[in-house]
């Protein structure tokens, strides 16, 4: 399982690809927070906090995490290799388990330089360090759990096409509907009382983890969707194989 996982991570950095997807995903955050006016601007809110990077993040990511997962088996069943990991001496579950972590680490590595924000608005509060990090802590640890859900569904989504491209379009938009569409039908077509409806999608765990509140329900809702597709994933290759 690990040397899948890192050589998903070589051949992602192997090609410009890698690093176009990574400085996309850091330049619009850049921009948007610290360049172009608006909501999200930190300098013009007129709060030390960076709340408008843990609104965007989430609507970059589901992007960026498609375009790092589309080609896990779409590549390999595009090239004829995916028959040829088949007869490694590993099993289909640490196949799947080697490019989730790989991809997902990488999703990581992406994520990691936004914490010079922390720093940035930890310096330019007033006094300095006037700054609520258990807030920005549980938005980073909302961030992750979004992260591993949508690595799992690209992943699931590599495996449905030989075609990257219909595999990156298929992940963006399921996971779109898991993360606001439920919430869309009910404000649309439903009341307040319908408001269990949004229990179904990303977004309301998220925004209660990005509260700073670490509620295991909200870990288990993550961790079970994350591992049904994870499980979708490996019966789909069991049945390739067959």
């Amino acid at each position: 399982m690990i040397s899948i996982l890192k050589k998903e991570i070589n051949s992602f950095f192997a090609s410009p690809i890698g690093y176009l997807v990574i400085g996309v995903f850091l330049v619009a955050n850049g921009l948007f927070l610290w360049i172009f006016k608006g909501e999200y601007n930190i300098l013009e809110n007129g709060f030390a906090d960076i709340n408008g990077f843990f609104f965007l993040a989430p609507w970059l990511l589901l992007f960026l995490i498609p375009a790092v997962t589309m080609k896990s088996f779409s590549d390999e069943k595009k090239q004829g290799t995916l028959e040829i990991l088949f007869t490694k001496p590993i099993s289909q579950t640490q196949l799947v388990l080697g490019k989730y972590f790989g991809a997902l680490l990488l999703g990581v590595i992406a994520v990691v330089p936004t914490l010079i924000y922390v720093f940035s608005v930890y310096q330019l509060g007033n006094p300095a360090g006037n700054l609520d990090l258990g807030s920005i802590f549980g938005s980073y640890a909302g961030l992750f759990f979004l992260m591993a859900t949508y690595t799992a569904i690209g992943i699931f989504c590599s495996t449905l096409s030989e075609n990257q491209i219909v595999a990156f379009i298929l992940a963006i938009c399921l996971s779109f509907i898991l993360l606001y569409g439920f919430d869309l039908v009910n404000n649309a077509f439903f009341d307040s009382s319908y408001l269990w409806l949004n229990y179904i999608g990303f977004k309301t765990h998220y925004d209660n983890i990005s509260r700073g509140v670490i509620d295991t329900r909200d870990i288990i809702y993550f961790s079970s969707v994350a591992f049904f597709f994870l499980y979708l994933t490996v019966v789909k290759l069991k049945k390739t194989h067959q």
